[in-house]
C-alpha cells in the first residue's frame, strides 16, 4: 500500500515542471487535457461549411488544456516552456501534416514566444474597410486585377491589403493594430488553406471571426464601468528540438501555419488554436 502510494506521488511529481519565478518562488504547473470540450466554431454545420470552402476544415483544430496554478502575465515564459515539456501535452497536443493528424510526441528544447495583443472588444475595428474602398457599404468586396503572392491568388482589395505592401490600403491599419489578435484571425480566415474558395462578400469572414474570437477570448465585467475588459493573454508559439529544427506547429514555416495559446487566468485554461497549411 505504501509502495503504491509513493509510486503515485512520484508520478504526480514527475508531471510537474518546476521553475523559478521573478519573486524567487517555485511555480509548479500541472497540465491536463480536456478532451470532452467541444467548440461550436469547428462543430457547427454552417461554420464547417465555410471552413471546408476555405480549405481549413481538415487542417484547423482547437484543443483545451487546464493547469492547476495561479497565473500572472509575467510568468508566461515559465508557463509555455513548461507546457511544451510536459508529458500530458506531448502525448495529446495534435499536429497536422500532409499525412494527416498526429501527436507532438517530443519535448521542445526551445520555444519562440510572441505576445499577441488582445484588447479589442468590438467588430467596429473593421468599419474603416468600408470607408476606404476595401468593401462596399453592402458588404461586397472591391475587386482588383488578379495578382499572385506566394501561394495566394489576389482578386480583391481585402486580400491585397493583407498581403501586398504596394496596396493603397496596406497602411490602413498601423503595425500595432495588425498585431491585434482580432486582426490576425481575420487575416488567417481570409487567406484560408491550400485549396481555398474566396468569398465575394465580407459578411462570412466578419461573422466567423466574431464567433471564433468570442469562443477563444474571455472578457470580464469591470466594477463601475459599462465596458468589460479582456482577461485572456494570447501567445503565438513556435517550438524547436535540440537540433534547432522546427517541430511545432509544423516542420516548415508559413504565414498560414500557426499556433496560438490563449491563456484564461480565471478558469486556468489554455486554448490552442492551430492550423497547418498542408
Amino acid at each position: 500500500m505504501m509502495t503504491e502510494r509513493h509510486g503515485k506521488r512520484r508520478r504526480q511529481v514527475q508531471t510537474r515542471i518546476k521553475e523559478m519565478t521573478n519573486s524567487g518562488e517555485i511555480t509548479c504547473f500541472t497540465f491536463r487535457h480536456v478532451p470532452g470540450k467541444t467548440f461550436s466554431f469547428t462543430e457547427n454545420k454552417d461554420n464547417c461549411d465555410f471552413l471546408m470552402k476555405w480549405g481549413m476544415k481538415d487542417t484547423l483544430k482547437i484543443q483545451l488544456f487546464s493547469f492547476d496554478q495561479a497565473f500572472q502575465s509575467y510568468q508566461y515564459k515559465t508557463l509555455i516552456n513548461s507546457f511544451f515539456n510536459n508529458p500530458t501535452i506531448i502525448s495529446n497536443l495534435e499536429i497536422c501534416s500532409a499525412n494527416g493528424w498526429s501527436r507532438l510526441g517530443q519535448k521542445a528544447s526551445k520555444v519562440d514566444i510572441e505576445i499577441v495583443p488582445c484588447t479589442l472588444l468590438s467588430m467596429e475595428f473593421f468599419d474603416r474597410l468600408k470607408e476606404n474602398g476595401v468593401i462596399y457599404e453592402s458588404g461586397r468586396l472591391y475587386k482588383c486585377f488578379d495578382e499572385y503572392y506566394e501561394n495566394f491568388a489576389i482578386s480583391d482589395e481585402l486580400r491585397k491589403m493583407l498581403l501586398l505592401e504596394e496596396s493603397d490600403n496596406y497602411n490602413l491599419y498601423s503595425p500595432s493594430e495588425k498585431e491585434e489578435f482580432l486582426f490576425c484571425l481575420l487575416k488567417h480566415l481570409c487567406l484560408g488553406g491550400k485549396v481555398c474558395q474566396f468569398e465575394d462578400d465580407f459578411g462570412p469572414y466578419e461573422d466567423m471571426v466574431k464567433k471564433l474570437y468570442k469562443e477563444l477570448v474571455c472578457a470580464q465585467k469591470v466594477p463601475d464601468s459599462q465596458q468589460p475588459r479582456i482577461v485572456s493573454s494570447v501567445y503565438k508559439v513556435t517550438a524547436y528540438d535540440e537540433d534547432d529544427t522546427m517541430i511545432y506547429p509544423s516542420d516548415a514555416a508559413h504565414i498560414q501555419t500557426f499556433a496560438y495559446l490563449v491563456v484564461d487566468p480565471l478558469k486556468h485554461y489554455i486554448t490552442v488554436l492551430y492550423h497547418c497549411f498542408c
